[in-house]
């Protein structure tokens, strides 16, 4: 694929603040790379939706969707790729989602820092929640990275806001009956919403900002976009042998 379209995909929501965290955020991609094409799409409740911002590319173009989702449920897995086949007008790619990574992990420390964490504090991982097991386990995998970012014998246990459990207010209590009575909530959210706002309310001390445009989710969209990108290249044929 030659200069691909990055097309990030939000979810989509009803507070206003998720379409200006992504705006924002993708202000900073187009900083770090300049001549690079990026658009916005969102999967639902939000204008412009995918469709329509793939619709909108010349035809005979490339694009690569590069999923502002935190795991493997169902709109990465069904939802994106769907929409990829129906733009035949372009040749497109979907990008893996943004976690587990240890760019996602150095965004989760710096926000946790900001709200006031202190080591020792014990740490749930507030997520949206899938009934896909693999987000689960994504999520999971992001909780182990978070737990060796922040030393010692921190816990950080993964909590999710629908179709799976613990939730938040779940997750705080198994850890005040272990004995870990500071806990602070990680929000593993890429936006401000509803779920976020109800998991940040279930701490009973600082509760992290989502992760929205941080420096390092931007660096972490556009290695997902350049892995897609080198995943889509076809193979160079290796030279012959040369023969006596």
């Amino acid at each position: 694929m030659q200069q691909p379209t990055l097309v990030a995909v939000a979810h989509g929501s009803r507070d206003p603040r998720a379409l200006l965290t992504a705006r924002a955020l993708l202000r900073r991609v187009h900083e770090l790379r300049p001549h690079l094409d990026v658009r916005l799409g969102h999967v639902e409740l939000n204008a412009p939706l995918l469709d329509d911002t793939l619709a909108a590319l010349p035809a005979g173009g490339a694009a690569v969707l590069v999923p502002l989702l935190l795991g493997r449920g169902h709109h990465v897995k069904h939802d994106l790729p769907e929409a990829a086949a129906r733009a035949r007008h372009l040749r497109t790619a979907v990008a893996a989602p943004l976690g587990p990574h240890p760019l996602l992990v150095e965004a989760l420390y710096d926000r946790l820092l900001q709200a006031g964490w202190t080591p020792g504090t014990a740490v749930v991982l507030a997520a949206a929640g899938s009934r896909d097991p693999d987000s689960a386990a994504d999520a999971r995998a992001c909780a182990a990275l978070l737990a060796e970012r922040l030393g010692g014998d921190v816990p950080v246990v993964p909590a999710y806001a629908s179709a799976a459990s613990p939730t938040p207010a779940e997750a705080v209590r198994a850890l005040v009956a272990r004995g870990h009575h500071r806990t602070a909530v990680a929000s593993y959210f890429a936006a401000p919403g509803r779920f976020a706002t109800q998991c940040a309310a279930s701490a009973p001390g600082p509760a992290a900002a989502p992760l929205g445009a941080h420096p390092a989710l931007a660096r972490l969209l556009l290695h997902r976009f350049d892995q897609a990108v080198a995943q889509a290249a076809p193979a160079r044929p290796r030279p012959a042998l040369a023969t006596a």
